[in-house]
């Protein structure tokens, strides 16, 4: 077996894969220490003009370097490749554990809570605003104790400018003076998000949490939720003064470790101070890059090609599968639209749209699978989908429901598509009812 390296780091699994990244487990051969590789194609971030995005994201993590926060140990670069070096962090995301087990303990949840505090106030005292805090960011390590991680939108205001004025970060989770357009103090901000996520801590799910957009964006901005019953009286009255949508009477993180209900079983985070952080290995990155020891993979060229024989099957009225299932009486449901846009173009659009919907998404050689909580909030709901190429320039997109009923599959894809509307194809013949393809098949 080929062992492949990357400087003194070897190389194995892949166990994340993103867009624009894939993320690997490897080991430092001269320490034996885990480590998590992410790694990013060089011509890709720079077609997409990513460079100074990512720069700026690395240059964030080494700055902020705290206990309850993902550690960068260092970046590497080859002719091709970006190698961010990560702490290998083992328990997974905070979102998967409130998916699986549904609401936590009070205890349980004022922890994490607690924690997530002192990470947010370190990176705030350094000049960081993280700008898309949510459960889905937050890892938990071998211990169980929280690591903030994902700078991808965080920023740092310029020099004698205090507010900041990009409107991003997800829907259920951002504060309202962000939808305003007006300007917002990012610390201000951060706080907002944090009380979103205790409440879903506590809860098992969303605050706010609608379909529509524009409704969603309304419940926030009027700050239009309830708590459920069994929210602790003290934990109530904290969720409320965080979730004050005026920015300017909105608990500070100072006041919120002073709270009775957040100071319960508080043990504050002990960390050293670091020496000045050294930016030149990133500078030297994307600036210089040297020919890192790595022997290539097999990396994905492109979605998977249908041939004819593939077409029949997944034709409606054709699907021969159906003849060599024995199984009990079922109904499939797949829903499909084609574009003519780039592969990485499609896949980048749907990941932003399913996340803009408060899902989850995984995504691997075009495939991505999009989880999150059911309506009712008391079952997980997920799809499968997957972009095919059936001919150089044309390309189909196939959605098929892994968990939930099928009418919330189908309000889904909806929902999905309908925020889509720049890559699916629109024949000029067709009408709208007829873009949609819908299968429905009885296995016998």
């Amino acid at each position: 077996m080929v062992v492949r390296k990357v400087g003194k780091y070897e190389v194995g699994r892949t166990i994340g894969e993103g867009t624009f990244a894939k993320v690997k487990f490897a080991q430092n051969t001269e320490t034996g220490e885990s480590v998590a590789m992410k790694v990013l194609d060089r011509s890709t971030i720079i077609k997409h003009k990513m460079v100074d995005q990512i720069k700026r994201e690395i240059s964030i993590m080494k700055l902020v370097r705290h206990p309850y926060v993902v550690r960068l140990h260092e970046v590497l670069a080859s002719r091709t490749k970006i190698y961010i070096i990560l702490e290998f962090i083992t328990g997974g995301e905070l979102f998967d554990k409130i998916v699986h087990h549904g609401r936590l303990s009070e205890a349980e949840a004022r922890r994490y809570f607690q924690q997530l505090i002192d990470g947010v106030d370190y990176c705030h005292s350094k000049g960081v605003y993280h700008r898309d805090l949510k459960p889905e960011n937050l890892l938990l390590d071998s211990q169980e104790n929280l690591k903030i991680s994902d700078f991808g939108l965080s920023a740092s205001p310029e020099e004698g400018v205090s507010l900041l004025r990009t409107t991003c970060g997800t829907p259920n989770y951002v504060a309202p003076e962000v939808l305003s357009h007006k300007g917002y103090d990012g610390a201000v901000a951060d706080v907002w998000s944090c009380g979103v996520i205790l409440y879903v801590l506590m809860a098992g799910y969303l605050p706010f949490d609608e379909l529509d957009l524009t409704t969603l964006y309304s419940k926030i901005e009027r700050a239009e939720f309830s708590c459920p019953s069994w929210f602790p009286v003290g934990a109530k009255s904290l969720i409320h003064k965080i979730l004050d949508p005026k920015p300017a009477t909105r608990i500070t993180i100072e006041q919120i470790r002073d709270d009775e209900w957040f100071q319960k079983s508080y043990v504050p985070a002990r960390h050293t101070e670091y020496e000045d952080v050294n930016l030149d290995d990133v500078d030297a990155a994307f600036d210089d890059p040297e020919n890192a020891d790595e022997q290539c993979g097999n990396e994905d060229t492109g979605p998977l090609v249908l041939n004819a024989f593939d077409m029949i099957i997944l034709s409606q009225g054709l699907n021969l599968a159906t003849l060599f299932d024995r199984g009990k009486d079922s109904v499939k449901y797949q829903t499909r639209f084609v574009s003519r846009k780039p592969a990485r173009v499609v896949l980048s659009s749907m990941e932003v749209v399913a996340q803009s919907m408060g899902y989850k998404t995984h995504i691997r050689n075009y495939k991505m699978r999009v989880e999150g909580l059911s309506a009712n909030k008391t079952s997980l709901f997920s799809v499968f989908v997957e972009v095919f190429e059936v001919a150089p320039s044309f390309l189909m997109v196939d959605i098929q429901k892994a968990a939930g009923d099928a009418a919330e599959h189908l309000k889904f894809y909806k929902t999905f598509c309908g925020n889509l509307e720049d890559i699916i194809w629109k024949p000029s013949n067709e009408s709208s009812k007829s873009r949609i393809t819908k299968s429905r098949s009885k296995k016998r």
